[in-house]
């Protein structure tokens, strides 16, 4: 039993490594059963969230579709795509993502950086820091504090803007790239479930960035697609980008 065991992983495995990343991205969403939004001509699209998503933004910039505003990470690469990919639906694409943020920080920039931009889509990349800093920073947040902020920020933004179909982000950490990954575990974990569960319980779509990077460093160590753990490579803001692509139809 456990030589079958190990033939069906290895088979797994190894057919896996054979895929190119839309197929391996494509793979891993048929396995979580991720659901598509459909985007629809004139949309706002708004990324929000911390340093993943800010990624060298121009802060000054106010102007859709720009690309110092958009920054150099995987917004850009997504908001490439579409702009190139769907010239005749006129999408406004905006990040108003901020390093070092957590979901509190967000909240109280909320009005003039999210709800004041009316957005049709809105995804969120946000929790690494409300676990992270903990660690660093001396942030003295829970999981609850993380799982309550989430869902009030939730709650005020259906809200204001009842029609807005959300994505959320998985926090994620490339394995075996920091030294003190040991620290991260279990306690990441319940991160990780916890913005799982608020897509489930506001019915968002969930993008599974943790089994995405867990499945791309089959193919390549993680410090190919992250210089720390978290902070995407080149590849790993098109690997992000890739799976962000995946979640809407046009």
């Amino acid at each position: 039993m456990l030589n079958r065991r190990n033939f069906i992983r290895n088979t797994a495995i190894t057919t896996l490594a054979t895929l190119s990343i839309p197929e391996l991205v494509t793979t891993t969403f048929a396995a979580e059963k991720v659901k598509k939004i459909q985007l629809q001509k004139d949309d706002i699209i708004l990324f929000q969230g911390d340093s993943i998503t800010d990624w060298g933004r121009n802060h000054t910039e106010t102007k859709p579709n720009n690309t110092s505003m958009l920054g150099s990470g995987y917004t850009l690469i997504a908001a490439t795509h579409l702009l190139t990919q769907y010239p005749k639906n006129k999408f406004q694409i905006y990040n108003r993502g901020v390093s070092g943020n957590k979901v509190f920080q967000l909240a109280e920039r909320w009005d003039a950086e999210c709800l004041n931009f009316k957005p049709n889509v809105l995804s969120i990349m946000v929790g690494v820091n409300d676990f992270w800093h903990t660690l660093t920073n001396g942030y003295t947040g829970t999981i609850n504090t993380y799982r309550d902020d989430y869902k009030k920020l939730i709650d005020r933004t259906k809200q204001a803007l009842p029609d807005v179909k959300l994505i959320l982000g998985e926090p994620f950490l490339a394995k075996g790239v920091r030294p003190e990954e040991k620290n991260w575990y279990p306690k990441f974990n319940e991160y990780r479930l916890v913005a799982r569960e608020v897509a489930d319980t506001y019915h968002a779509t969930f993008i599974p960035y943790q089994s995405i990077m867990d499945d791309a460093q089959k193919l390549v160590p993680g410090t190919y697609w992250t210089s720390d753990g978290v902070h995407p490579t080149v590849a790993g803001a098109g690997l992000m980008a890739q799976a962000w692509l995946e979640t809407v139809k046009a």
